[in-house]
């Protein structure tokens, strides 16, 4: 089994490819010993000492060694563990569902922090609102508030102002929709 490796501009970091998909989705970060226990993989790299941080995606590990460490001791250990964790057959990261959570999580961090920051003020020079409601498979919903929820021009602002600058700074959203409110509420 081939795995390639990747030196970084860090001194201190080297990436992993195996030839298999690690993650269903998203990426995880390992950092102390509690989020450790997600991952049998990354509790035996750990257990190789000298490792101070792991990042896993789809298709990479991620290793930050502590700077007294030596890649040239580190990097077999390293692959001899993922090709034994890559036979055995088992999960990369146990809980994946808290994975996607957390991203998801932030995405929508990022979504509410570029709402309030860029795109309210403008709108509400213009006696409207704009509220974030969700973001579900890359589409963004959102509710026209005041004078910009009956604006014949809200669709303009949402797909050539709200939408391009959501898109432009946060790869994740794909498209921006006006929340419409289910009959009966």
């Amino acid at each position: 089994m081939l795995i390639e490796t990747q030196k970084t501009a860090d001194s201190e970091v080297m990436n992993f490819f195996p030839p298999v998909k690690l993650l269903k989705a998203g990426r995880a970060e390992f950092i102390d010993s509690k989020s450790l226990r997600r991952s049998p993989l990354v509790e035996k790299l750990f257990d190789l000492g000298g490792i101070k941080s792991i990042f896993i995606t789809e298709e990479l590990i991620s290793v930050t060694k502590n700077p007294d460490a030596d890649w040239e001791d580190l990097k077999p250990q390293i692959l001899a563990e993922i090709m034994d964790h890559i036979s055995l057959g088992e999960e990369t990261v146990v809980n994946t569902e808290d994975v996607a959570s957390q991203e998801k999580d932030n995405i929508i961090g990022q979504i509410i922090g570029l709402l309030n920051a860029r795109i309210r003020p403008a709108v509400k020079q213009d006696g409207g609102d704009i509220v974030f409601k969700s973001f579900e498979d890359g589409i963004v919903y959102v509710e026209m508030k005041g004078n910009c929820a009956g604006c014949p021009y809200a669709l303009v602002t949402l797909k050539e102002g709200v939408e391009k600058i959501l898109k432009t700074y946060i790869p994740e959203v794909k498209e921006v929709r006006n929340f419409e409110k289910a009959k009966g509420e």
